[in-house]
């Protein structure tokens, strides 16, 4: 995997901070106090901040919050606190582990501390349960269910999230966050507007997205798929047959399998083909029959307001502001 990225963008916390509704095992979000200056300057500040290899980074955590380092969280209650989630994310070739130290809930009044395998928001999940390796049940972890049996989660891909529920003032837990190389990323939030990336699926019976929260002009460079290598490049209406093939996806939720087809792709071709959408969250989906190593590179940029208004009159605009 390669991949070239800058910073988070505003959009991404916009739609973090916008949450009316988070659902995950009937549990939910609302009436948080963290505004999204406070977490503009603050994520801001931990993607610059670098620090020596011995040096454990610790600091508080929020009800609602964005981590994207290692290091050491600690959540204290200062009063009944019921609705709180923190996103977690990582680099794209990364998966990030989670470890329980020092909890100090009561589980018997209700309490809970439950890790998420990916992202929850208004009530979609990342990746969707279509390309996710577990059923959605294992992809829940919950500290009471679990107890001393299972103290670290690791995610299956670069981001993941805690949500829990607190009801007496002075309980805490503190989380130990670490990232590691994932030699095959499958399932990727982009961390940026714009950069490049390879997605590569070597002979496994799985699908992969890419998803990018912003609307972007995309550049599909290279895309082999291994049995249509000598066929010239074209878009195919149902490559579903062919077991092998790549979406492009568009639409506003997180969830690829309520997201809208712009376009198939199953012929290998190099050379770029160029799109694009103006959909606030794009996704290049592939998906593997597991019989050929499966590849596709891309580069992608957010588009600017006056491309945005170009493309206004747009199918692919219309039904990306209409559902």
């Amino acid at each position: 995997m390669r991949v070239m990225e800058r910073t988070f963008r505003e959009q991404l916390f916009f739609l973090v901070l916008s949450l009316s509704v988070l659902k995950g095992d009937t549990r939910y979000i609302e009436n948080n106090e963290i505004s999204k200056d406070e977490l503009f300057s603050f994520f801001n500040s931990e993607l610059k901040r670098e620090t020596p290899e011995e040096f454990i980074y610790r600091r508080p955590l929020r009800c609602l919050d964005m981590v994207a380092v290692e290091g050491q969280f600690t959540f204290t209650a200062e009063r009944p606190q019921l609705s709180c989630a923190v996103f977690f994310m990582a680099e794209p070739n990364e998966v990030i582990s989670v470890d329980y130290e020092n909890v100090d809930i009561d589980c018997r009044a209700g309490d809970f501390i439950t890790v998420f395998d990916g992202w929850v928001m208004k009530g979609e999940k990342f990746p969707s349960s279509q390309d996710h390796p577990l059923p959605l049940y294992e992809r829940y972890v919950d500290y009471c269910d679990s107890g001393s049996l299972r103290k670290s989660v690791r995610s299956s891909q670069n981001v993941a999230m805690v949500f829990f529920r607190i009801h007496n003032a002075g309980s805490s837990y503190t989380l130990t966050v670490r990232k590691h190389i994932n030699p095959f990323p499958c399932n990727v939030i982009s961390q940026s507007p714009e950069g490049s990336y390879t997605m590569v699926i070597p002979q496994q019976h799985r699908n992969c997205s890419f998803s990018i929260i912003y609307p972007v002009a995309i550049d599909v460079s290279e895309f082999s798929l291994g049995h249509y290598n000598n066929f010239p490049k074209r878009a195919m209406p149902g490559c579903a047959e062919s077991g092998d093939f790549v979406q492009l996806l568009g639409g506003s939720g997180i969830d690829t399998s309520k997201l809208l087809p712009i376009t198939d792709l199953c012929i290998s071709f190099t050379g770029p083909t160029h799109m694009k959408i103006g959909c606030d969250n794009t996704v290049v989906r592939m998906v593997s029959s597991g019989n050929y190593v499966s590849r596709v590179s891309f580069s992608y940029r957010v588009l600017d307001s006056q491309e945005l208004q170009t493309i206004k009159l747009n199918n692919v605009e219309d039904f990306c502001f209409n559902n």
